[in-house]
């Protein structure tokens, strides 16, 4: 995927600092609120814990398209 490959290349000290206000901003009763409006589930994690997350349900994902049969135009 080209975001990570993109990812990959982005210092350390820039994605541990994007990782501490992000996860400051989603501490933030409004936005918090606000999301849930959305229907979306708010959770912090550290960069490791977010990239765990994205492998996982990429892997669930590839499994349900697999067995429909998907395929892209």
């Amino acid at each position: 995927m080209v975001w990570r490959r993109c990812a990959k290349n982005i210092p350390r000290e820039i994605v541990d600092k994007l990782n501490q206000n992000i996860n400051a901003a989603l501490g933030d009763a409004e936005v918090q609120a606000r999301f849930t409006e959305l229907g979306a589930t708010v959770f912090k994690s550290s960069p490791t814990e977010f990239g765990a997350f994205i492998a996982a349900d990429t892997e669930k994902w590839a499994k349900v398209i697999q067995f429909s049969g998907t395929k892209a135009d």
